[in-house]
């Protein structure tokens, strides 16, 4: 006879473990609290569970807070985007509405780090997990340098343009807006992005700085 399932489990229906039920539940909590403060209390309750319960399928708080996290960046990243198809549309349009991703992708990712630099445990569990770049938004600067390379190759951009290099230039503005408000205490749905922003920031990539050749 195989064993029962625990209460929580029952209720939830589905096929996940108490170890993946656990990692969910934090998940959810990192997603509307952040990392700062949060206890195994905490994140016992969110599972409906006892706080005991959590050392039997972790080493310690620390490693279920890395995986809650890792949990919470990956959901982010791998929700539907929306964005334009390569070939489709207008450069101008299309780089806004991958300026816009990029902005709204921070805004949800980067409050749950704000904890996390107080607690190096839990950073270095988040790097063994593979989640080194993801302060720095690496799902965000390959998405986008593949966007232009696919643009590249249908000729909708010249060929001497630096995918990687162009993706680098937005993503770090976008970081620029957001990140000091963030460690600033600025609640993410406070964030205002300032008037202009994604349009100059257009208007830059496609016609560059360096003043129009003569005739």
């Amino acid at each position: 006879m195989s064993p029962r399932k625990p209460a929580v489990l029952r209720d939830a229906g589905g096929d996940q473990t108490l170890r993946e039920h656990m990692i969910a539940s934090a998940a959810r909590l990192v997603a509307e609290r952040g990392t700062a403060g949060l206890t195994v209390r905490d994140m016992a309750a969110a599972a409906g569970l006892a706080g005991g319960v959590l050392y039997n399928h972790f080493a310690d708080k620390e490693e279920l807070i890395a995986l809650a996290l890792r949990a919470h960046v990956d959901a982010v990243l791998n929700a539907p985007a929306g964005l334009p198809e390569p070939g489709t549309g207008t450069l101008a349009d299309n780089l806004k509405a991958h300026i816009e991703y990029g902005l709204a992708t921070l805004n949800r990712i980067l409050p749950a780090f704000a904890g996390v630099f107080g607690q190096p445990k839990v950073f270095a569990r988040f790097h063994e997990l593979g989640g080194h770049g993801t302060l720095g938004g690496s799902g965000l600067p390959v998405s986008f340098a593949a966007y232009i390379r696919a643009e590249q190759e249908l000729g909708r951009v010249r060929p001497d343009v630096d995918p990687a290099a162009t993706a680098s230039l937005v993503v770090g503005a976008c970081h620029d807006v957001t990140l000091p408000r963030l460690f600033h205490g600025t609640p993410a749905e406070e964030i205002t992005i300032p008037p202009g922003f994604v349009d100059g920031l257009v208007n830059t990539i496609l016609h560059g700085i360096a003043p129009p050749q003569s005739a």
